[in-house]
């Protein structure tokens, strides 16, 4: 099944195409926390990521989306950028997932708040 899933779908992992791209053209440069796999080109022209799950925008790090989109020019793989004291760790999306943001009152809270309105009656 997951050979039919990455012939047909791009979604669900590297495609063919891509995977024979890598391997013909592909340098590794570093791999993040996530077990993302980063690459470049022979002359640095073209940086692409590699997922290691999801394929998901928001799983790449500040530091390696700054490097894919040629904001710096040293990979964060070999020198880490200085983050600063007030700076809070990266965090995926986790919208549509148990874990998302759901604030008070919500009907998908763990415990929903008591409704502290009374409903407009017409008279």
């Amino acid at each position: 099944m997951k050979f039919i899933l990455r012939v047909l779908t791009w979604w669900n992992g590297q495609s063919f195409g891509t995977q024979i791209f890598t391997w013909r053209n592909g340098v590794p440069v570093g791999e993040d926390e996530l077990g993302n796999k980063y690459y470049t080109n022979k002359d640095q022209s073209k940086r692409w990521v590699i997922y290691d799950g999801p394929i998901e925008g928001s799983r790449i790090s500040p530091d390696w989306h700054g490097w894919l989109h040629h904001t710096f020019d040293e990979c964060p793989g070999t020198t880490p950028l200085q983050h600063k004291s007030w700076e809070k760790p990266h965090l995926p999306n986790l919208s549509g997932t148990n874990a998302a943001y759901h604030p008070p009152g919500s009907i998908l809270s763990a415990q929903p708040a008591a409704t502290d309105y009374e409903a407009w009656q017409p008279e």
